[in-house]
């Protein structure tokens, strides 16, 4: 019995024991798996804590640097001195722009730039109450079109409207579909002179629905009008409709008798707004590198092009195949008034261009170096290689840019005759000696910028003096020392010298053209050289 107890109190120990340790280790097991969801809990909670700290830094980082942002901008414009002193974020030079704006001097593009680019300086913009819309469609080539322009955006500026960019004429001979972006820098046009005239790519939509509509007031202007034309007559038809429309725009600004602010925003829109895009730019550096790589060269402006020869009815040196094809030609465009022409009654007055044997004859008359190069800046020679035969031979480095250049880099030019053009007149204003063998309208403006650039040497050539030198030359009236002393004497104040244009009331068309001597706008220093000599 005591066996049996002693083992029934060990029993119980045991027990006792077992369900103690279990007790023990459960309640250690219990313990330590709470602390794990604890732990987990306040992991939980201190990275949801730590997330929505770095969201509220984040948050306060783009707002603080927002309206940091947005001072400076302001601060740029109107807003205190404190913030124009503060440099800008975007350029390391706005601290200084800031300090020309405040001056009202200029305003400057804040856009972001390389470091070696400097910031571009635009003009203010000029504040004006608008009294409407001036569209304007040019006539003619890429010459005739520019002056043209010229005119309109003096117009504009004198009537206080907005200038539609130009549209550019693509249904003449040439048939060229250049728009005014494709041979101008459209965006320099538009900011270079924002501080003259408002001038914008197109019109706004209500005013755009309209002209869509047909409700547009369109007519030419009055050609060589003066500026108070322009005020008297025009202006109450752009406040009447909003927008008025005037199309074949060339030569509808007179020569002479403008305010002297007149010609100098037309000169300040050749010679600085109206500047080719960057394709061609760099295209004419090329050529011009090309040329200079081999020394000094002469453009010459050889406008014996069929397109020429069909208009005036000048005929020299033809056969009567060709003579045939020409006259057909003018006949077959409506607006070349003159049809029948007697070629060698126009030859003797002056008023054909040049053929190339003539140019030949002259060029040695005036001992041209028949070693310089001599750059042809013109379309296809009418009759080809058999008419500059002569030429060649007088003048063996004869050069195109169809033969300085690849085929491939004028593979974007081909078929757009203005843009071609355009290489040629950057080409004709660097050259040595410029040469025009007519006076068309490239003849004219490349004279008058080349007048704007130092008096660079232009030679002018009296073609009634010399055509009738020529034929006495070929008949053996004279000598060659004989025709080449008086081509020399002729010619030797026709360099392009400073001068004042010529002004003949009641015929504009006969004086000088404003564009070939701009004589308002020349420096100071040229003025002065200019009426010591008159």
């Amino acid at each position: 019995m005591c066996r049996i107890e002693e083992q029934r109190s060990e029993e119980k120990r045991r027990r006792r024991w077992v369900l103690g340790f279990g007790l023990e280790l459960g309640g250690t097991m219990g313990l330590k798996g709470g602390e794990s969801r604890v732990e987990k809990l306040k992991n939980s909670m201190v990275s949801r804590s730590r997330m929505k700290l770095w969201m509220i830094r984040a948050t306060t980082s783009v707002l603080l640097w927002t309206c940091l942002v947005q001072l400076t901008a302001l601060g740029e414009t109107w807003g205190p001195r404190v913030l124009k002193g503060w440099p800008s974020c975007f350029h390391q030079d706005a601290a200084s722009a800031s300090a020309s704006t405040a001056t009202g001097a200029v305003a400057l593009d804040v856009k972001s730039a390389p470091e070696d680019v400097p910031a571009r300086v635009l003009p203010p913009k000029r504040v004006y109450k608008n009294n409407g819309y001036l569209m304007v469609s040019c006539n003619g080539g890429l010459n005739q079109m520019r002056s043209a322009i010229c005119d309109m955006v003096a117009i504009a500026r004198h009537l206080n409207v907005t200038l539609i960019v130009p549209e550019l004429d693509k249904t003449s001979f040439w048939a060229d579909p250049s728009e005014f972006q494709d041979i101008f820098d459209v965006d320099h046009f538009i900011t270079s002179l924002r501080d003259e005239v408002r001038i914008l790519k197109e019109l706004p939509p209500r005013l755009k629905r309209r002209v869509e509509l047909g409700m547009i007031y369109t007519m030419p202007p009055i050609s060589w009008s003066d500026i108070s034309y322009y005020e008297n007559q025009i202006l109450p038809l752009i406040r009447k409709y909003k927008v008025v429309h005037l199309n074949r725009t060339d030569a509808r600004l007179a020569n002479n008798g403008q305010p002297l602010e007149i010609q100098k925003l037309r000169c300040r829109v050749n010679f600085g707004a109206l500047r080719f895009t960057p394709q061609i730019e760099e295209l004419g550096r090329r050529v011009i590198k090309l040329l200079r790589q081999k020394g000094p060269f002469i453009v010459l402006h050889l406008r014996y092009e069929m397109d020429m020869l069909a208009f005036s009815g000048c005929t020299q040196g033809c056969n009567k195949e060709e003579v045939e094809e020409l006259t057909r030609m003018r006949y077959a465009y409506p607006w070349w008034k003159e049809k029948i022409i007697n070629s060698d009654l126009k030859r003797k007055d002056g008023l054909c261009p040049l053929t190339p044997e003539e140019t030949a004859l002259a060029l040695r008359a005036l001992d041209i170096d028949q070693s310089f190069q001599i750059y042809i800046a013109a379309g296809e020679i009418y009759g080809g290689d058999r008419r500059m035969a002569s030429l060649a031979a007088s003048y063996p480095n004869l050069v195109r840019k169809e033969t300085l250049l690849n085929p491939a880099d004028l593979r974007f030019f081909q078929n757009h005759s203005s843009q071609m053009a355009a290489l040629d007149y950057l080409v004709s204003l660097e050259s040595d000696i410029f040469i025009p063998t007519y006076d068309g309208n490239m003849a004219k403006v490349v004279e008058g910028h080349r007048r704007y650039l130092g008096y660079k040497k232009t030679i002018l050539l009296d073609r009634k003096l010399l055509v009738d030198l020529i034929d006495q030359y070929n008949m053996g009236s004279l000598t060659w020392d004989e025709f080449s002393a008086a081509v020399k004497d002729a010619h030797g104040e026709r360099m392009g010298n400073p001068s004042r244009r010529l002004v003949i009331p009641d015929r504009p068309k006969e004086e000088d053209y404003f564009y070939a001597n701009p004589w308002e706008c020349l420096q100071p220093s040229h003025e002065d050289e200019l009426l010591s000599k008159i």
